[in-house]
């Protein structure tokens, strides 16, 4: 019983688009009708700028983590990944707006840094240097999923937290194959704010 409120919970934390809040209250903006119409952190900071996209990763971040960290603070005993999971579904799938959300990146990082912080900050070492050295936004969170599993591996963490590290990083493959798509065709718009 504990696993499905928790789960609950997680989803519909995942749920809250942070990106169409942001929009709407601070610019007046449905971001769904601008830029790539993605829920996400880049399509923030493509359409509404830096300050709106920063806060939105941050809210994104914090939605897995704070799903992963509730049920230690309550004691419950419950896989913390499993739940943080279902805020990564939420916030891909959110049912605040019409099931079409993010990309799944920063919410999943905000999972792994409810559990392990230093691969956390693995993770975003290298997304920005993958973001500064290629300027794919899309390419380097792919990258960075790949150098996670294997940094996980390397740090000799709990074998589930490698699985889900990996599970993370496919859902993350799949959530972009239109950008792997474009990537290939060289359509895929580069990043101009770094």
């Amino acid at each position: 019983m504990e696993y499905i409120v928790f789960a609950i919970i997680a989803y519909l934390l995942g749920s809250i688009p942070s990106a169409l809040i942001v929009g709407k209250l601070g610019y007046k903006l449905d971001i769904r009708e601008h830029g790539s119409g993605n829920l996400g952190a880049t399509n923030t900071f493509r359409v509404l700028g830096v300050k709106a996209g920063i806060m939105v990763t941050l809210s994104d971040i914090l939605k897995g983590t704070i799903a992963t960290l509730l049920p230690l603070l309550v004691e419950a005993d419950v896989y913390r990944l499993a739940i943080g999971l279902f805020a990564v579904i939420g916030h891909t799938y959110p049912l605040f707006a019409k099931f079409k959300g993010g990309k799944a990146v920063a919410t999943s990082g905000g999972i792994i840094l409810g559990v392990s912080p230093l691969l956390f900050i693995s993770m975003v070492v290298t997304f920005l240097l993958a973001l500064y050295l290629s300027k794919y936004v899309s390419l380097s969170s792919m990258i960075t999923g790949i150098v996670s599993v294997i940094v996980a591996f390397l740090l000799q963490e709990d074998i589930g937290l490698i699985i889900v590290v990996a599970a993370l990083t496919i859902f993350v493959f799949y959530r972009h194959k239109e950008n792997i798509k474009r990537i290939k065709n060289k359509t895929e718009p580069k990043i101009k704010w770094m």
